[in-house]
């Protein structure tokens, strides 16, 4: 394509050299005394003995491996994650560090929702995410709001496994991998504390915790509530972003044996949406153009924003009948989302010749009286809320243990669009509506109800061969049921009622292997699976009954070596996907068919090296490739992922510097295949932490941290959003971000 820019490789080396030189200066300032702001949480996957050892390679590992692994499960400890992230962070912000995952804000760290989380190659709504083994999501196509649930400050660890898991993984896409988040755990002593950082682009985050320590006197319950403000403006022009989180955890012994927990979140988002911009674009007002600050335009920041509010909770119990051990969480989680743009936001100038505000010759209509100068606008609504029950058992049975269980949820949804004027105040438009109703529906674009209903019980033995060996086969039902009541459905534009049901038996075989108490290997052999999305429905006359779910067959060897001074580990795979559904015109409505799979081929290496007291070196290197049945392309999966840096810390100091370098990919939009070159983007965290001495704070930390250090501002991807004349939008990285941290326990 004529406007398709490559960008130079960038090797990781420079990077390094600057990490050693910098740490190497700042070393000899380095005190050694102990200070410890908050208790550790769980590392998940990382081995008990070493994640509370400062010194030890688990615990400074930017993504560590357990030598019981069955598959690659890179953990993502708190220790990280607190020194690491920004002060919007979002998990997809977390992760991206590891190999062979890829995410990038374009309007600066957690300042927007990811355009580009993939794993693998496997792009958001093809692997699931969890909390607290909870999985959550948008039920029309299994995407998720990175934005709109839990922050950094609230994270014990993240973990990501690379494939479906064994039986027991659970979730609404599994056969691209989960992502697992896992919220921190209350500490026994009573704090207090307030934090909060100030960066560029007038970003702030202000934000307090109280933790209640031990509550003797309420039979030994414990628990913490944080309370975190943020707001920037963005990299971005006019994309801004405010948002408020509330978040709660209470645990309780009860009856001597048993664990309540109780977890709430809330959070309240404003956010300007930009769509990219075209190269046109970018050459008139810069790289960072976002939304307009002319109100002829569609691309107008005061047209084009969200309104969201979210909420999730769950109530725990882990408690036992005899040798039967119990896990249940009952929960909901919702989702309520008000949004407004342009009709097409990237209509913001004719370059050359047209309309100078802007905008599509067609106009609008209102009232049946054309408006060709006016501003054609939409509006929607997407609210959603999800029910929903997990229970796992587990009890010890011969030379191993059975493990059994089941997940059910239920998520309603409504949705609707309709078109408007923006010049007269959102009053409806029909001059572009997408079907032949008449009178009120005239103007809507869908109007639509629907179910998801979601079933998957699980069985697993995990069979002891030896002290040293461990095999576990297992078999999980998967079953989805999508229903409709629609008045006017997406796509189609006339009213539907209907539902359809997909199931499939998952089975799944992992072994793992200890060649020594610091070497094992491990394989895996499993099939994943997503029902069909819900864009299946929107023609007049659904056909799903002859589409088959997507599914996957993954298979995996791999093996880890854990000291306390290293932590290395590789792997290799092979995924075969299977029924790859394509659309297609028929008529006019939209048809889809099955046209075969994508083979994934490739493997992750990572290793964090403690080689002398404090210091570590850490790296990692992801290789992915493929083949598609009819040669098409995948958008945004590279070949190869890398990372390379350096970690310190004593007492009082921490500090990193990272780089990672993503390799070349494609876009893989209608517009054509778009080739990106490979980019590097390196990060630098320092902190410093201090007892003040004073009565009123016993302890501080200050910290800086830097985004982007070389300030690489690549164009790195595009989205389908088009101006008039079919020209591409993209996103380049942010610019350098830089951003200064407190916090103060009283």
């Amino acid at each position: 394509m004529g406007n398709a820019r490559r960008f130079k490789t960038h090797s990781l080396h420079h990077a390094v050299l600057a990490a050693w030189a910098m740490l190497g200066a700042v070393a000899p300032a380095m005190a050694d005394q102990p200070v410890d702001l908050g208790a550790v949480g769980t590392t998940g996957t990382a081995a008990v003995s070493q994640k509370n050892d400062r010194d030890s390679a688990v615990y400074q590992a930017p993504g560590s491996m357990s030598i019981n692994a069955t598959e690659p499960v890179f953990d993502i400890n708190q220790h990280y994650v607190e020194e690491n992230t920004y002060a919007g962070s979002n998990y997809t912000d977390i992760i991206s560090i590891l190999p062979s995952v890829v995410s990038v804000d374009p309007n600066g760290p957690g300042m927007m929702e990811t355009q580009s989380l993939t794993i693998r190659g496997f792009q958001d709504g093809q692997y699931s995410v969890t909390f607290d083994g909870i999985p959550w999501g948008d039920s029309n196509d299994f995407t998720h709001h990175s934005t709109s649930y839990f922050m950094a400050q609230d994270i014990g660890n993240v973990a990501v496994d690379m494939g479906p898991g064994d039986a027991s993984n659970i979730g609404y896409a599994t056969f691209g991998g989960t992502v697992a988040v896992h919220s921190k755990d209350p500490t026994n002593t009573p704090a207090t504390s307030i934090f909060g950082s100030t960066g560029s682009w007038n970003t702030h985050l202000l934000g307090a915790q109280f933790d209640t320590g031990n509550l003797q006197n309420y039979g030994d319950g414990k628990g913490f509530i944080s309370y975190k403000s943020f707001s920037t403006d963005g990299y971005l022009t006019n994309s801004t972003q405010r948002r408020e989180n509330l978040f709660m955890k209470f645990q309780k012994v009860v009856a001597d044996d048993s664990l309540l927990t109780f977890v709430a979140m809330g959070n309240r988002l404003f956010q300007n949406v930009p769509y990219g911009a075209t190269l046109g674009q970018m050459a008139q007002y810069g790289q960072n153009y976002g939304l307009s600050s002319n109100p002829a335009s569609q691309a107008f920041y005061g047209y084009n924003y969200d309104q969201i509010t979210s909420d999730f909770e769950y109530l725990g119990l882990k408690t036992h009948f005899g040798d039967v051990q119990l896990d249940n969480k009952v929960y909901t989680y919702a989702y309520y989302h008000n949004g407004y743009n342009g009709l097409n936001p990237t209509f913001d100038t004719y370059l050359g010749t047209g309309n100078p505000a802007g905008l599509p010759q067609t106009g609008t209509v209102v009232g049946g009286v054309a408006y060709p100068n006016d501003v054609p606008g939409q509006a929607m609504t997407m609210n959603y809320r999800s029910v929903g029950d997990i229970a796992r058992f587990s009890q010890k049975l011969g030379q191993g243990t059975f493990d059994y269980g089941a997940w059910f949820d239920y998520q309603t949804n409504n949705r609707s669009q309709i078109e408007t004027d923006w010049t007269q105040n959102q009053a409806f438009n029909t001059a572009n509506q997408v079907n032949g109703s008449t009178g009120m529906l005239a103007y809507t674009d869908r109007l639509m109800q629907d179910t998801l209903t979601t079933f998957q019980p699980y069985a697993q033995y995990e069979w002891k061969l030896q002290d040293n060996w461990v095999v576990t086969p297992g078999l999980k039902y998967s079953y989805f049921r999508r229903g409709f009541d629609s008045a006017v459905q997406q796509g189609s534009g006339v009213p539907y009622n209907g539902s359809q049901s997909w199931e499939k038996l998952l089975p799944a075989l992992t072994t793992n292997y200890k060649i020594s108490p610091v070497w094992s290997v491990y394989a895996e052999a499993a099939e994943g699976f997503m029902a069909p999305n819900m864009n299946l429905f929107f023609k007049g006359n659904p056909q799903t009954g002859a589409l088959k779910p997507q599914s996957t067959t993954n298979y995996q060897v791999g093996t880890v070596w854990t000291t306390k001074d290293l932590n290395v580990s590789a792997d290799i795979y092979r995924i075969d996907f299977t029924n790859k559904i394509t659309s297609y015109a028929c008529g006019i409505f939209t048809c889809f068919n099955n046209i075969g799979g994508v083979r994934y081929e490739g493997g992750e290496a990572q290793a964090t090296w403690m080689f002398v007291k404090g210091w570590g070196l850490y790296g990692n290197l992801g290789i992915n490739n493929y083949s598609t049945s009819d040669g098409s392309i995948l958008p945004y999966t590279p070949h190869t992922t890398a990372a390379l840096g350096t970690i310190y810390e004593n007492a009082r100091w921490y500090a990193s510097l990272i780089a990672k370098e993503v390799g070349e990919r494609n876009s893989g939009t209608g517009n054509g295949t778009i080739p990106f070159g490979s980019y590097t983007v390196t990060d630098l965290n320092v902190s410093y932490k201090v007892d003040t001495g004073w009565s009123w704070a016993k302890q501080a930390k200050l910290g800086l941290q830097v985004n982007n250090l070389f300030n690489r501002n690549d164009i790195y991807a595009t989205f389908g959003a088009t101006d008039q004349n079919g020209n591409p939008a993209f996103f380049t990285l942010p610019e350098r971000y830089v951003q200064a941290n407190f916090a103060l326990v009283f």
